[in-house]
Parts: C-alpha cells; structure tokens; sequence
C-alpha cells in the first residue's frame, strides 16, 4: 500500500488510469495532468480530490506542476488511427523523458507499456517472456502504437540511467473492469446483440482485473530500479476471446457469436509469462471468471438504476 505520497497519474481520467487515482487518492496526495480536452473528463478527477493540470506531454511545458512527487505513474498514451508516426513519438517517447526529466527526484516512476511491443510470433499460444524479440505489431485500429511504445521504452531506459530515477516498465495486457477493457468490451457486445470480432481462433491473452491493477501497482513501484526493470503485468491465467465470450453468454444466457478475421502481422495470442510479476506482486486475487461475473453484475446494477434504460436482454 502507498500511504502519505505524493504522487502525479498522467492520463487519469483513462480506462485505467481513473480507477486506479480513485484507489490511490484514498491515502495519498494525487496530482493528474493530461490535456484534459474535454471538460467532463478533468471534472470527474477533480470530484476525486485529486489536483489536476492541463498539460500536453509531447510539449515539455510543464507551467506550475511541481517537481518533488514521490511517485509517478505514466499511463497517458497516444492511439491514433492514422499513420502520424510523430505526433506518436513526439507523445509516446519524447514526452515519456520530457515528463521523466521534470519528475526525476520521485522515489519511483512507473511507466506503461503494452505487450504490443512483442514480434508477432505464428503460435497462438507462445508464451511471451520479457525477453522475447520486439518487433511492430501492426495494430489495425492504431498502426502507430507499437513503434512508438517501443520508443517510450527505450527514452524510460535511458531516463534511469542518466537521471538515476529508478523506473519500472510494465508491459500492460488485456485489462479489464467495469469502466472498460476488451472483455468488458466484448461482454457489452453480447448484451447488445451484437457480434464480437478478434483476430485468430483461440485469440489468447493474460487478462487482468482492475483490482489486481490496483492492489499490484505499490510492489511494482517498489520494483522500479535503475537500470529499469521490465515486467510483463497480465492475469495469472491465459484466455482466449472465445473462452470469455461463452463464459459471458453463460452468464447472461445470450448467445455470444464471435467472428474471425485475420489480420496478418499481428500478434496471434498475447499470452504472457508472469513468473516475474508474481514474484513482484503475488498472484493475482481476481481470477477471469470471477472478474467478469462482477462486471456483468455492475452492468445489471446499472440497467436497473432510475432514468437508466433497463436491456430487456441481460438478466
């Protein structure tokens, strides 16, 4: 548990990022930059109690944000659709150092990646260690984002070494909550009566439920080091989309009709060898079926509240 720090959360109204300021804001003094475009977005931070700044990282203009944080947790990213490679790297790897270099007194930096970052590799179910080849792995809806990951990662390396900031690099996999993440996602699918499309049959991965985000986060900054550390931060269990998808239709008791459509050059599965988070961490407490039954109940939980549009199809 982090108690009493001081810490700054880029990118905290995301998918990840919000959660996981509400968790920490608990017991601690937060701070959250993003460029915060849209004004609902830095409202729901601010209602956390969390002190918020609009920053754009790309630009290294930093105005009034202090420099003594404990603790940074860099999730802020860029996903564009288009081939803008540097507006990706000016986000992605310039802004990592240009934040890194502002902040590098903290105790600790966390900087995320994505198992993105790993070469493709034929077998859907190769498990992928931390020190498994790189490579661009094409991702259809932001075909910037893994050159420029692997960018951030090479700028977070260097920031280590040259700033004496001790850095841990977590390859993010599939997350997923009640706020989102491809399960969440594809379970909202379900029970809108709509398919789910993935790219391979088994499409694989190491899941993780935003709790196990949450209570993990502390240890792996406490893991951070210079040289910095890489750790790959998925679920203890690999599975597939068809797995999720049928265990979702078994919930809900609707069918779930998943589609395939290859996509050459991408990865086939993201399964993720966690032997070194667990030794960071402990296993994960939310196992994937556990997981989604609490996201599915948050979804009935939701459809039921007043002015809220009950789906006749969930149950």
């Amino acid at each position: 548990m982090l108690s009493g720090e001081k810490i700054l959360i880029t990118g905290p109204a995301g998918q990840i990022a919000y959660p996981l300021t509400e968790y920490l804001a608990r017991d601690n003094e937060v701070w959250g930059i993003a460029r915060f475009s849209n004004a609902e977005d830095r409202a729901r931070v601010d209602a956390l109690g969390v002190t918020t700044r609009a920053v754009d990282l790309g630009s290294g203009a930093f105005g009034d944000l202090p420099e003594d944080f404990t603790h940074v947790l860099h999730l802020a990213t860029f996903q564009g659709p288009g081939l803008d490679y540097d507006e990706a790297l000016r986000v992605n790897a310039e802004g990592t150092g240009l934040l890194l270099g502002h902040c590098r007194r903290a105790k600790a930096a966390l900087v995320m990646s994505t198992a993105s970052v790993l070469k493709p590799h034929p077998d859907p179910m190769h498990v992928f260690r931390e020190s498994d080849p790189l490579g661009d792995a094409n991702v259809g809806h932001a075909p910037t984002y893994s050159v420029s990951k692997t960018a951030e990662e090479a700028v977070a390396r260097y920031c280590a070494r040259a700033f004496d900031l001790p850095v841990v690099i977590a390859r993010m996999n599939a997350s997923y909550g009640p706020g989102g993440g491809l399960p969440t996602m594809h379970m909202d699918a379900v029970l809108a009566g709509r398919p789910i499309t993935t790219r391979w049959d088994p499409c694989m991965y190491s899941p993780i439920h935003q709790d196990d985000i949450n209570s993990q986060a502390a240890a792996l900054l406490d893991a951070a080091s210079t040289p910095a550390t890489v750790v790959n931060w998925g679920g203890d269990e690999p599975v597939s989309v068809q797995d999720w998808a049928a265990y979702t239709a078994e919930l809900s008791g609707l069918p779930a009709e998943v589609v395939v459509r290859e996509q050459p050059g991408t990865l086939r599965g993201q399964i993720q060898d966690t032997t070194k988070r667990a030794a960071i961490t402990g296993p994960c407490a939310v196992d994937w079926r556990a997981g989604l039954a609490r996201v599915y109940a948050s979804r009935r939980d939701d459809s039921a509240r007043p002015g809220r549009a009950a789906s006749g199809r969930a149950r």
